[in-house]
């Protein structure tokens, strides 16, 4: 579980290089960034070598999980992953890292998810986005903590 979630954070990082990459038109190499973290940054992981063999293979890799090494541990470590998380929620165990992180893989596998009910592109229109104000109120839904 441990070893996934790691996984599946460096790739949201890379991922999120990508989009500055996109955005702000930077010349980013990704493979040499971590090659760089592996030589004298406090993240020094051991597999950011094998990160930079995953760019060196496919400079345009969309995501690391998608390159072969990545799939195959991810592929590997999954069944415990999902052990551990359970585990965690059967025994109110909080694990929120490794909870996080296998809903962010899940959720990068499946093309139709839940979230289509807040907001969803209209087929006829690509590129035009709807969000619908539900309640008839709008303005300010806040995220809190409740006692149950």
């Amino acid at each position: 579980a441990l070893y996934a979630s790691k996984i599946v954070s460096y790739a949201q990082g890379f991922m999120l290089l990508q989009q500055a990459y996109q955005a702000f038109g930077w010349k980013l190499d990704l493979g040499a960034i971590a090659l760089m973290w592996r030589g004298g940054c406090i993240i020094r992981s051991k597999f950011l070598g094998n990160i930079k063999e995953a760019y060196d293979k496919n400079p345009n890799l969309s995501n690391l999980l998608l390159d072969p090494f990545f799939k195959k541990v991810i592929d590997q470590c999954e069944d415990g992953w999902r052990r551990v998380v359970s585990h965690g929620a059967l025994n109110a165990i909080p694990t929120p890292v490794f909870s996080s992180a296998l809903s962010f893989y899940d959720g990068i596998k499946c093309p139709h998810l839940p979230s289509n009910l807040i907001q969803f592109e209209k087929t006829d229109n690509p590129g035009t986005f709807i969000h619908v104000d539900w309640t008839g109120h709008g303005g300010s839904a806040a995220s809190t903590t409740y006692q149950v």
